[in-house]
């Protein structure tokens, strides 16, 4: 019997107030596409405006990749998911994301976290 596909599932809850957080859960998001991996990163909280087009562009972290680069290697491989109730708190509606970015709420984390073979990360 076939053991089910391995998954990540990155969740990020930090923004710009924790940079070091917020790169690496791309970071570990982009490496995983690149590495082959079926990869879901949602973003939360202040991680959220990461979705609005130029604001990872406009971040910087010394020794850090791109934060743009990182997302869009995200969106070319995996899946990127800005959380219902974070969206909705910013006031950002779908066509205000980058394309490929998509608003989904917590019954669809919930499905993704819990599917066999998925393994979830918070940061």
């Amino acid at each position: 019997m076939d053991s089910p596909a391995r998954s990540l599932v990155v969740k990020v809850t930090a923004g710009t107030e924790a940079p070091e957080r917020l790169s690496q859960a791309f970071t570990v998001a982009a490496t995983a596409v690149a590495s082959g991996v079926d990869v879901s990163l949602w973003l939360t909280g202040e991680s959220t405006w990461m979705a609005v087009p130029g604001r990872a562009e406009a971040f910087e972290l010394a020794h850090a990749a791109p934060l743009g680069e990182l997302r869009d290697a995200v969106l070319a491989g995996g899946r990127l998911t800005v959380c219902t109730q974070c969206a909705a708190r910013r006031e950002l509606a779908q066509e205000q994301l980058v394309d490929g970015a998509v608003i989904k709420g917590a019954a669809v984390f919930v499905e993704e976290v819990m599917a066999p073979g998925a393994q979830a990360l918070v940061y």
